[in-house]
């Protein structure tokens, strides 16, 4: 399967993609067994790929016997992103993807997506809020507009399996509520995403508290955490704890047991 958008399709007519994008030079950004990622700039405007090269059957069958979900290729995020827009959930905008092979192990795949503009992290833009409190409209919707992503993303069936704040990368001009109008929140990183999970699933669960456990540094109160949770479940704040209470309890003690095992959650999609 091969696609490329036109921009993609204009540059390289005539040429093999695969070899393409096996040749690129660009600034690396990771690049672990059988995966790479780099930015590299084509016509002045900047993309990402990432490369997949197959992990061999050594390093599936780790995973499996650490109950841990291989990621054999791009499809997956290919498929995430697609279904993210359907959703109407701002993410990165596809300009290539191919697939070539049929065996798990050795399969090559590729994913270009168009880099971002204007954009920053939430992890690096609520860093000094324990120190520097953003004003309250801010942090308000920041946090109502991550709950709600958060509710159509897992309704939807859809857990993401890296849900970290460093995940979510914010339109920073104008200035988050400034306008009245929900922020522009972008959902990044879907490699790992995983489809056809239930609500109170412990993937579900593992995603809110990996949400929490990336917050823990950030300054919230509870009030700050019991108006996500009314945001997520769409109802009362009485309703919520009523009939949630598990689902919640659940949460936490999942966020801070990773808090305990991995101390400050700066910098967890490394």
């Amino acid at each position: 399967m091969l696609y490329l958008d036109e921009q993609l399709t204009r540059a390289w007519q005539g040429q093999d993609p695969f070899a393409l994008v096996s040749s690129l030079d660009g600034q690396v950004y990771r690049q672990v067994k059988g995966r790479r990622t780099l930015r590299f700039v084509l016509h002045n405007r900047g993309y990402f790929l990432k490369l997949h090269l197959g992990v061999g059957w050594r390093e599936i069958f780790k995973n499996l016997l650490q109950l841990r979900l291989p990621v054999i290729g791009a499809t997956n995020e290919w498929r995430a992103i697609r279904r993210l827009h359907e959703l109407g959930i701002d993410t990165l905008t596809l300009a290539g993807y191919g697939r070539r092979g049929w065996n798990p192990a050795s399969l090559q795949s590729f994913l270009i997506t168009r880099e971002l503009q204007d954009t920053m992290d939430l992890e690096a833009y609520c860093a000094d809020w324990n120190h520097q409190p953003p004003a309250f409209t801010v942090k308000k919707a920041l946090i109502e507009q991550v709950a709600t992503i958060s509710r159509r993303m897992h309704a939807a069936g859809i857990c993401h399996r890296d849900y970290y704040l460093c995940h979510f990368h914010l339109h920073v001009e104008p200035t988050p509520a400034a306008s009245g109008a929900p922020p522009d929140l972008f959902l990044i990183d879907l490699h790992r995403a995983l489809f056809g999970k239930g609500r109170n699933s412990r993937w579900v669960k593992k995603d809110i508290a990996g949400l929490l456990f990336s917050s823990m540094e950030i300054g919230l109160t509870r009030r700050d955490r019991l108006r996500f949770a009314r945001v997520y479940r769409n109802s009362s704040l009485r309703e919520t704890l009523a009939h949630d209470r598990r689902f919640w309890r659940d949460v936490l003690h999942r966020g801070e047991a990773l808090y305990k095992k991995l101390g400050n959650p700066r910098r967890t999609d490394q």
